[in-house]
């Protein structure tokens, strides 16, 4: 199975579709961490800031998108999506594994990630938020950030999302496809 992971994408209706045709389109399912459309006050507005355009892809988007909310989304922006976003976070199960999928505003610390990991026994946890991508195991729970692919905060600005495939978790620039932190699960 096949999993496109992202986060924080505010609004960016070109790195959406970049995201969507170069690594998501043949996916089974999309994890979106929130921070949908708005681009919020501390960030810059993205080259591709189109918050409607980017609302009509991911409501055309023919892949199942689970969400969580963000804590830029507002419930008058994302009244215009036609998918649930689950707050504070979203729960699935892909092959056996516990998947839960959050912002990361409400449990930002590694502290508070690991102990709502271990209350809900995820298998693989996702966040975002911080807009730095990564990947890392603690005690049995295996924890994602995808980045974002629109307005990075890494020191290399690299623009970012992530995939789950044939056993594999990947972080990858957006832009080139390399990946930038791997792990097996």
């Amino acid at each position: 199975m096949k999993i496109g992971i992202i986060s924080d994408t505010h609004g960016d209706a070109k790195a959406w579709e970049k995201a969507y045709n170069n690594y998501f389109h043949d996916a089974d399912r999309i994890l979106h961490a929130g921070d949908f459309l708005y681009h919020g006050p501390r960030n810059p507005m993205a080259d591709g800031y189109g918050p409607a355009k980017l609302a009509q892809m991911i409501n055309e988007c023919e892949v199942p998108i689970v969400a969580a909310f963000g804590n830029c989304d507002s419930f008058v922006d994302t009244s215009v999506l036609d998918i649930p976003l689950a707050d504070p976070y979203a729960f699935i199960e892909i092959d056996g594994r516990r998947i839960v999928v959050t912002h990361g505003h409400i449990c930002e610390s590694d502290a508070e990630k690991y102990a709502l990991a271990k209350k809900l026994k995820a298998d693989i946890f996702v966040s975002g938020h911080t807009h730095i991508g990564g990947i890392e195991k603690r005690g049995d729970t295996i924890f994602i950030n995808p980045g974002s692919p629109s307005l990075s905060k890494r020191q290399d600005s690299r623009q970012t999302v992530a995939l789950m495939e044939n056993g594999e978790i990947k972080v990858m620039d957006l832009f080139t496809g390399e990946t930038l932190d791997t792990m097996k699960y």
